[in-house]
């Protein structure tokens, strides 16, 4: 059935919860601390990670683990468990994007419940991605000119690089439809499709959007670079973003990474992005009102 992994510091605890899981037809694998949890990801992503708190002796603790998980895989589900169990510790796990909260000794049908919903949330999320992806290959151009052809050609051909894409155009166009297009016949097809219109976006409010947010009570409010995390972020109307962000964003498009407002952890990114315009960003550019290393960047 599924690839768990199970993450605690007790031998014994690790090898309970892996004799449950197997005898409802789960594969499991296990780690004693953070280094070896995080080594077992890298080797491959499991379908849910089933993590302890406390982790004695670890160099992370269960939280910094959690926190490491949904920064590098966001998409992968964590239960935490713990012997110490009190509401503060189930909220902050909450907050940090932990599945849900499961208290030691725990019982056995409550474990197996949690871990089939988390498992069930996350087969649906990743369905739902798919179903997306083809509604989106569907959507493909229409018409029979030369242009046309011209224009799917370019399209097949740039849709199996990694390479961002600027698309312009007049309103109406097709922009989204080709950005649609290009992620669907491409190896991110899998993953998210996520749009972001600069124009509809208020300026102050731009990088919250795009980066997120840390509450002051310590909530972690995702952004569309995290939602698009290994698929595609589709910025449209691009030359409508303020200049303050656009350097936000040529960051990100340089390394991969950004820090949220409010908050001073940095967050990693696999993001191919895409954008649009209707303006001539050469002119924008010379006006001072759109930033030309930004420009050859995407």
């Amino acid at each position: 059935m599924s690839d768990i992994l199970i993450v605690d510091d007790e031998e014994d605890i690790r090898a309970l919860i892996a004799d449950i899981l197997r005898d409802e037809g789960h594969e499991t694998r296990e780690a004693s601390d953070a280094d070896g949890a995080l080594a077992q990801i890298a080797l491959a992503s499991p379908a849910l990670i089933i993590l302890d708190i406390w982790l004695q002796g670890s160099r992370m603790d269960g939280i910094e683990v959690l926190k490491a998980v949904k920064r590098d895989n966001a998409d992968i589900p964590v239960v935490i468990i713990s012997g110490h169990g009190n509401i503060e510790i189930a909220v902050a796990a909450i907050k940090q994007g932990a599945y849900d909260f499961v208290e030691k000794p725990f019982n056995t049908d409550q474990l197996l419940v949690v871990v089939g919903r988390a498992i069930e949330a996350n087969r649906l999320r990743r369905e739902n991605a798919t179903l997306r992806a083809r509604d989106a290959a569907e959507a493909d151009m229409i018409g029979g000119s030369s242009a046309i052809a011209a224009l799917n050609a370019k399209i097949q051909r740039v849709a199996k690089t990694q390479s961002r894409v600027l698309l312009s155009g007049p309103p109406g166009s097709g922009k989204e439809v080709a950005a649609r297009r290009i992620h669907a016949l491409s190896e991110r097809a899998r993953h998210p499709f996520v749009v972001a219109n600069a124009a509809a976006i208020e300026p102050n409010r731009m990088e919250e959007v795009l980066f997120g947010r840390v509450m002051e009570d310590g909530r972690v409010v995702q952004g569309l670079f995290e939602r698009a995390h290994r698929g595609v972020l589709f910025i449209d109307e691009v030359g409508e973003m303020p200049t303050g962000t656009q350097s936000k964003i040529l960051r990100v498009l340089t390394d991969n990474a950004f820090t949220r407002p409010g908050g001073g952890d940095v967050v990693r990114v696999d993001v191919r992005v895409l954008s649009a315009t209707n303006r001539d960003l050469a002119v924008e550019i010379a006006a001072g009102r759109f930033r030309e290393d930004l420009f050859h960047r995407l």
